[in-house]
């Protein structure tokens, strides 16, 4: 391996010299600095991380906290841990995934450990339990969805409450007045996930305003368990011709459940789904959705963080405007027999 030393010595200036050079620390003359930089590269000279995290009492390094349980949609989380790596790349710093469940303790073992210089924690809950040992951290996070209380805390995160309010809008627009809305696993609910809650609650505080009736059932997602929920949902109100799903796994079953029914898709009933825009267009009835805006969030999670890791961020909540781009799942109301 090549040396901090040997660097110095291709470049005609001392070690110290190239140190500062790294580090930045100290103003170096340009020419000075491109002599080193040209050494660096024709050598191929690689910082030991370690030693360089211990002179600048940085890793560089920013732990993403981002829990993958059994009844959340994985690849959307991925997603957004995806974008959150890229563009942390693009500012230097590499990514620690912490995907166990392991709530206020990962927290602990992050702040107490030096692992990372800062935090990005995802499937955040309304009353999360790792809040109160972020608030009395120095060091900085973000977080990547809402709680209940926001207040000195920085949050990056789609608008899930109006995202559930055009879902509602469109359908009222085009006739619809029973509307039934597919959400996550119970589990998500009993937890109180953030867009989960917060899409429930503007789609039916818009519906209240909009005159639509509007019934909400949990599912695991999947053939059977959809099967068994649409039953329910047709046996309570079997007047129902619009439906919202937030949840992926359920998307493709109830619409192979509606036709096995002989209810068409958009002519009988209309579907809208909030999910990656992938899943809406591979369906086997091209979806009119919400999509989930992974890449912004992830980099405006990062951007956020980076600028509180350089003491230029403020805390704010970033909320992403829902798009709704209207597909083949959508159309006019029957007409009431």
């Amino acid at each position: 391996m090549v040396t901090l030393a040997e660097v110095a010595q291709h470049a005609g200036v001392s070690a110290s010299t190239v140190s500062y050079v790294l580090s930045g620390k100290r103003s170096i003359s340009v020419s000075t600095r491109q002599r080193v930089e040209r050494s660096i590269q024709e050598l191929g000279y690689h910082p030991n991380a370690g030693a360089r995290a211990l002179a600048s009492s940085r890793s560089n390094i920013i732990a993403l906290m981002v829990p993958l349980r059994t009844d959340m949609y994985v690849p959307v989380m991925m997603e957004i841990a995806i974008a959150v790596s890229t563009s942390a790349r693009t500012h230097g710093y590499d990514v620690l995934l912490l995907t166990g469940e392991e709530g206020p303790d990962a927290v602990r073992r992050v702040t107490g450990s030096g692992l990372a210089d800062a935090m990005i924690l995802m499937d955040v809950e309304l009353d999360d339990e790792r809040l109160p040992l972020l608030r009395a951290t120095d060091q900085p996070f973000v977080l990547i969805g809402l709680p209940a209380d926001t207040t000195g805390l920085t949050c990056v995160d789609l608008d899930f409450g109006a995202t559930g309010a055009l879902c509602a809008e469109h359908l009222a627009l085009l006739g619809h007045r029973d509307i039934a809305v597919i959400g996550e696993a119970p589990a998500v609910y009993e937890r109180h996930t953030g867009f989960a809650e917060r899409t429930l609650d503007g789609l039916r505080s818009r519906s209240r305003e909009l005159g639509l009736r509007v019934l909400h059932r949990p599912c695991e997602g999947g053939y059977d368990a959809m099967a068994l929920t649409l039953a329910r949902i047709l046996d309570e109100r079997p007047g129902t011709t619009g439906f919202v799903v937030q949840n992926e796994s359920a998307v493709e079953p109830l619409l192979a459940l509606l036709r096995h029914k002989g209810r068409a898709v958009p002519e009988d009933v209309s579907v809208i789904a909030i999910c990656p825009d992938q899943v809406a267009t591979q369906a086997s009835v091209r979806l009119t959705s919400v999509a989930i805006p992974a890449q912004d969030m992830g980099r405006h999670a990062v951007e956020h963080l980076i600028a509180k890791l350089e003491g230029r961020g403020e805390d704010e909540v970033v909320l992403i405007a829902p798009e709704l781009t209207v597909r083949a799942s959508t159309g006019p109301a029957p007409a009431a027999l």
